[in-house]
């Protein structure tokens, strides 16, 4: 029995690949494209392999002073607001894990509720004109600060934890703030890591709330700044009509590398995270 495959697997396993192929393609493809040559490109000759290696596309998108700009801006953002995003998740979510918590039922069923209805676009940008906080750092942390999913899901391990850990705590005098951060946060390093994730990946990829707060093009993050050079195909640099003798293609190499420029950073973080992200991924799991 144990060396036959069944057929649940062989299906299983087809699928998956199909879903590996049609992920990696357009990847590969941009990342080939952005590294060809123009004359393999005008002639698309160019699919998931450079032909007539060269850099000079990225050479031209990281000279892009708006490039660093918004690396910068991007950084400060995710980094930022990863760690308010975690502070403010994790403490609300272990409050919400203590079963003798007054009123704990009605504040879940509440936080439940946004996950089905909000105020909406108009109403939260009103709420974040009304505080001050238009083109600020702050609006791009403070209104995503909270997943009521990462909630959830950072209170179901919270759960987990033996009780009789945060009585041994709470012998030795700690308060419930001690108890947290003391012995419930390092005990939780795989679930910080994975929602950790979870909002660094949201707020590098985040372009709805620069379009909606931010005026200054100084605070632009990467983000905004890509979507500005594909949708225009601009940037800033006289070489640009000279390299190669169609324009748009250029443009069109210049758009791959600038997504490829902004794109694998992030994919970086994973790998990183990959240990304590499979950990993570077993939340909620019935535990013996």
């Amino acid at each position: 029995m144990r060396g036959k495959i069944g057929l649940f697997t062989v299906v299983n396993t087809i699928v998956l690949l199909l879903v590996v192929v049609a992920t990696l393609y357009p990847f590969l493809h941009m990342l080939a494209v952005s590294l060809s040559k123009d004359i393999y490109v005008m002639k698309g000759q160019v699919s998931i392999i450079p032909k007539g290696f060269n850099l000079d596309m990225y050479k031209l998108v990281l000279n892009d002073p708006r490039i660093a700009t918004g690396y910068k801006n991007t950084l400060i953002y995710v980094v930022l607001g990863t760690a308010v995003a975690l502070l403010v998740t994790s403490l609300g979510a272990y409050a919400l894990s203590k079963k003798d918590m007054m009123l704990r039922k009605t504040f879940t069923l509440m936080i439940v509720f946004t996950m089905f209805f909000s105020g909406g676009m108009i109403p939260t940008f009103l709420v974040v004109k009304g505080m001050g906080l238009m083109d600020t750092v702050w609006a791009m942390v403070l209104p995503g600060a909270v997943s009521t999913w990462n909630l959830l899901i950072m209170r179901t391990f919270f759960m987990g934890i033996p009780v009789e850990v945060e009585e041994s705590g709470k012998i030795d005098g700690l308060t419930d703030i001690g108890i947290f951060f003391r012995i419930v946060a390092p005990l939780s390093k795989a679930v910080f890591a994975t929602i950790g994730l979870f909002y660094a990946v949201a707020l590098w990829n985040n372009f709805y709330y620069p379009l909606l707060y931010l005026r200054d093009q100084d605070l632009f993050p990467l983000q905004v700044i890509l979507r500005n050079i594909v949708l225009a195909g601009q940037i800033t640099s006289g070489d640009v009509t000279s390299v190669g003798g169609d324009n748009l293609i250029v443009e069109e190499s210049l758009k791959f590398a600038t997504i490829m420029v902004s794109t694998i950073p992030i994919l970086l973080a994973y790998p990183m995270l990959q240990k304590h992200f499979v950990k993570g991924a077993l939340i909620g799991a019935v535990k013996g």
